[in-house]
């Protein structure tokens, strides 16, 4: 006995619809109600101002910011936050003799994959001074493109402290042998368009990679809904 065509038709039109039902109209629900933010890094002060939220008054809340800067990138192009407003942003230290090809592979493919993506920028700065004369070579080495992957260097009297103090992270320089070294940390740090940290990721971790691509979309969505919302 034959099946009826139109009743097959009418089966496989219900099943390739449910999907698109649950994406468009279910999903954004549970996901919206299941958003969480992600936390935001460094000391944090309770203001004497207030907001109001239904009616109620909720203190507002002083987080830690990454300093602004003036370094020079591998264009000798001056970049500071003026330069990146309202970008998001990776950033880790590295310096040109060091072992961490793995990690400026990653970073390079990391880049590559938001080339057409100009909200999320990359910024890899050198702990070492004496960069800044090679540092045009290094880039052209990784193929990193200023306004996307900028790498950059400075003096170490304005580098060390917005290290330390600014992006929460450490370097020692060992100045004991003809050829400087230094120990750095080797974290990724993911920064939003207001300056605060809102991840701290181990560069050489692939879980920890995984979860820095992911958080960097959820940072994305963070964003684009403040613009919708007005903030």
């Amino acid at each position: 006995m034959k099946r009826n065509p139109i009743k097959k038709v009418i089966i496989l039109v219900s099943i390739l619809a449910i999907p698109g039902f649950l994406f468009f109209y279910l999903l954004p629900h549970f996901a919206k109600n299941r958003y969480k933010s992600l936390p935001i890094f460094g000391e944090k002060i309770v203001a004497k101002t207030f907001h109001t939220v239904k009616g109620n008054k909720i203190p507002d809340t002083i987080y830690h910011l990454v300093p602004d800067f003036n370094l020079t990138n591998q264009n000798a192009e001056v970049v500071n936050w003026k330069s990146l407003v309202n970008k998001l942003t990776v950033i880790n230290l590295f310096y040109t003799d060091a072992n961490s090809q793995g990690t400026n592979n990653y970073i390079k493919q990391l880049s590559d994959s938001y080339e057409k993506k100009p909200l999320v920028r990359f910024l890899s700065l050198s702990v070492n001074a004496v960069d800044k004369n090679v540092i045009k070579d290094f880039a052209i080495k990784y193929n990193a493109k200023p306004g996307k992957w900028d790498l950059l260097t400075g003096d170490t009297t304005a580098t060390y402290p917005l290290i330390r103090k600014g992006m929460l992270l450490d370097v020692v320089a060992d100045q004991s042998q003809k050829k400087s070294s230094f120990i750095i940390s080797n974290k990724l740090l993911l920064v939003d368009n207001l300056h605060r940290i809102r991840g701290i990721y181990e560069a050489d971790n692939p879980e920890a990679r995984l979860r820095l691509e992911d958080e960097i979309k959820v940072l994305i969505a963070e964003y684009l809904r403040n613009i919708k919302d007005g903030r």
